[in-house]
């Protein structure tokens, strides 16, 4: 998965940043709104880490299989007599 999954869809994945990631606040989440950057920046901040180690941290953490975001199930729902057009 790459970054614009993630940030095209933060409101389904803060929760999981912020399980992998407890120190983050509810306002830090609200700011970061998907930004890898300021992702990377309020990690170095609350955990006191090198920008090289947050972002290894979160490149695993984006990759893991249970974190995939199927943009199929976020589409608006569409009458539909067939298979959905390809996007």
């Amino acid at each position: 998965m790459d970054w614009n999954r993630v940030s095209g869809n933060w409101k389904q994945v803060k929760g999981a940043v912020k399980q992998q990631w407890g120190k983050l606040t509810d306002d830090d989440i609200t700011q970061i709104n998907g930004s890898q950057e300021k992702l990377e920046g309020i990690i170095q901040e609350r955990y006191g880490i090198a920008r090289d180690e947050t972002r290894k941290q979160i490149d695993s953490w984006y990759q893991k299989p249970e974190l995939a975001i199927n943009t199929d199930d976020l589409r608006l729902p569409t009458i539909c007599f067939g298979p959905l057009p390809p996007r």
